[in-house]
């Protein structure tokens, strides 16, 4: 079984975030699919079965469980297929629960992913847990399927942020009345210079202390800085220590472009029939 490491959201290797991605002509089992994922101790192992030339269905395994979304490993995915396995510079992935992701190659090597929005509610209350693990003011709390959202005073307040991970931890495995699943965290700010907001993703429930560059939850952030700073376009940047750009602009009906760059690390196979 071939497998692919990609290093998504970056134009640099050993820069954004790394995904595997296994391309397969049908699911494989499911335990087999979690064992390959904790093997590759990524943040996300993406399997990707072939529909047809354009369209693909994907599914996300974190090391602990499968998770509902992914964006950086959809990205990396989309990178492996137009390079090794289509002709076609547009593709569907077909999403358990999400519908359709487009998917397109544009110029220069940048894809271009147009996934629905998946807004954040602002909370008037949140678990007191929150205060505790984190260490820096914040101004509000938001909250989507995904994660909670916590609007930081300052950059300088993000990037310097250490959270108490135990905590963040026990937060994570609290089921919420916004969602039947858990949430992980993001902090977030807009001060920057260069870019339009700055962002760090935790999520140490899932076993992920922190997500180098997480396209997923930018369907939440730039909505939330769009309204903010009356733009349609942002650049936002992931703050982790490999950190990741991420070029976002609304569309109509809901949806988001997200779009990155991509480079390949390696490609190996996996002795499968060992097992």
């Amino acid at each position: 079984m071939k497998m692919y490491q990609v290093d998504a959201f970056t134009q640099q290797l050993f820069k954004g975030n790394p995904a595997a991605v296994l391309v397969v002509e049908a699911w494989p089992d499911q335990a087999l699919m979690q064992s390959i994922a904790f093997e590759n101790n990524l943040s996300e192992t993406a399997f990707v079965k072939k529909l047809d030339d354009e369209n693909y269905a994907i599914r996300w395994f974190s090391p602990m469980d499968e998770v509902a979304f992914c964006g950086h490993a959809t990205l990396a995915s989309a990178f492996v297929l137009f390079r090794n396995y289509t002709q076609a510079t547009t593709l569907q992935f077909h999403v358990k629960d999400l519908g359709i992701f487009i998917v397109t190659q544009a110029e220069g090597g940048k894809i271009l992913m147009n996934f629905p929005i998946r807004r954040a509610e602002k909370l008037s209350e949140y678990p007191a847990i929150l205060d505790e693990a984190l260490s820096k003011p914040f101004k509000a709390v938001y909250a989507n399927p995904q994660a909670y959202i916590v609007q930081y005073e300052s950059v300088q307040d993000v990037l310097d942020e250490q959270p108490d991970l135990v905590k963040l931890k026990k937060l994570g495995k609290m089921r919420t009345a916004i969602t039947s699943s858990t949430l992980d965290v993001a902090i977030t700010a807009s001060d920057s210079i260069e870019y339009d907001c700055v962002s760090r993703y935790f999520a140490p429930a899932i076993g992920i202390d922190e997500d180098p560059v997480t396209g997923s939850i930018h369907t939440a952030i730039v909505p939330l800085w769009a309204d903010q700073l009356n733009k349609t376009e942002l650049i936002a940047y992931q703050a982790s220590k490999r950190g990741g750009v991420l070029y976002s602009r609304l569309l109509e009906n809901d949806r988001i472009e997200i779009a990155g760059y991509a480079v390949l690390y390696m490609q190996s196979e996996i002795e499968v029939h060992a097992l």
